[in-house]
């Protein structure tokens, strides 16, 4: 594992901090009840639905893509290399998160991050609809 340098740290911090209003703006409001149907499949009771854009004041990245990846009680996504670094929050249900190194379970409300280049996997392990709402961040 590689150490965090000193502007490995501010480029976190800065990303971090330019990211959480974006997720109390898509947060604040009450979470849209998709379809069954609503977006595209991503794995068997597991839907990705795109809910915007927006232009990047961070330098390493051009835009910020929000995305809700929308779990059927019980449903998996299997382990997947991340094509971006990603700020996820739970935006409902209850979640296990496996990385390479770790695994943890988040509830709604909970945040965690996605690493360029690194495996994860997410089971919704409550018995309702579960949301993870991604910004995903667009390189420059």
């Amino acid at each position: 594992m590689k150490t965090m340098n000193r502007r490995s740290a501010i480029a976190l911090g800065m990303t971090a901090a330019a990211v959480t209003p974006l997720f109390t703006l898509a947060t604040s409001a009450k979470v849209k009840e998709y379809g069954p149907t609503e977006g595209k499949e991503l794995a068997p009771g597991v839907r990705v639905v795109e809910v915007g854009t927006g232009n990047s004041d961070i330098p390493a990245y051009k835009s910020i893509a929000i995305v809700d990846i929308v779990f059927q009680p019980g449903a998996v996504v299997p382990a997947m290399v991340m094509d971006n670094d990603m700020v996820c929050t739970i935006v409902s249900g209850e979640f296990t998160i496996k990385k390479v190194d770790k695994e943890f379970k988040l509830k709604e409300g909970d945040m965690y991050t996605c690493a360029k280049g690194k495996t994860d996997e997410a089971t919704n392990t409550s018995a309702v609809v579960g949301v993870h709402r991604l910004a995903v961040l667009i390189p420059a």
